[in-house]
């Protein structure tokens, strides 16, 4: 799989140009320092992966990302920045990842082996709706009827099933996807959330209180019902 590296910093290209040489499956076909000259190599070269900086000289990143799309809308981008305030912008353009400098190099390598567990088909779910936590960059990327929205996790108190479709309560308001709530559970921090019951996921850090109703069933101060088995499960994560 071939892969262009575009980067102002020198010392970050030659990290990246010593991972991806490192895994299996991958190919450098070019570095560039900056948007137009990554532009004209990946025009050459055709690469399916493409690292970018967002500031660069000249051409940024977003705007490189945006006329690689324009070309090839399957290819795979991936932004490796020292700034946090473009991640919207880089999702936005379907990024598939989002590095924040300084980064570990493990980090680049489980990030190469998700894109080959994407193409040999292990992963399922679509590129715009892969999203990466990464250094407080705690967002849940969800599409809807209004397009997409970018949801700080730790806002979440409640995500539930209504009316064929799942609803996610925050502190700021209310959001709608098709998404099931199986979907939606893999892609949270299960060390701040848990599935309390099979219409019902919520934030582990705003219970406050469980009391029994009736012989098998729990509640929660949010009004959320908890089976037995489930009850017994929070009480080992609360006691570890």
């Amino acid at each position: 799989m071939k892969v262009l590296i575009a980067d102002d910093d020198e010392g970050i290209r030659l990290v990246l140009k010593k991972v991806i040489e490192r895994a299996q499956g991958f190919e450098m076909v070019g570095e560039a320092g900056d948007g137009e000259t990554a532009l004209a190599l990946f025009e050459k070269h055709k690469p399916q992966v493409v690292f970018l900086d967002v500031e660069m000289p000249g051409l940024d990143g977003i705007e490189c990302a945006k006329r690689i799309a324009d070309i090839n809308p399957k290819t795979i981008l991936i932004f490796a920045t020292a700034h946090e305030n473009y991640m919207q912008d880089a999702f936005e353009v379907y990024a598939f990842d989002y590095l924040v400098k300084p980064f570990k190099i493990d980090r680049i390598f489980q990030t190469l082996e998700r894109i080959k567990q994407l193409l040999d088909g292990s992963n399922q779910n679509p590129l715009h709706e892969i999203i990466r936590r990464e250094k407080g960059l705690n967002k849940l990327m969800i599409t809807g009827k209004e397009g997409m929205s970018f949801i700080d996790m730790e806002d979440i108190f409640l995500i539930q099933r209504e009316n064929r479709s799942t609803v996610i309560y925050t502190k700021n308001g209310r959001y709608v996807t098709s998404e099931s709530l199986n979907d939606l559970e893999k892609r949270l921090d299960r060390v701040l959330f848990f599935r309390s019951h099979k219409s019902y996921i919520i934030n582990l850090s705003l219970v406050h209180k469980i009391y029994p109703y009736g012989r098998w069933t729990y509640v929660i101060k949010l009004r959320t019902l908890l089976t037995r088995d489930k009850y017994e499960e929070l009480k080992k994560i609360f006691m570890l």
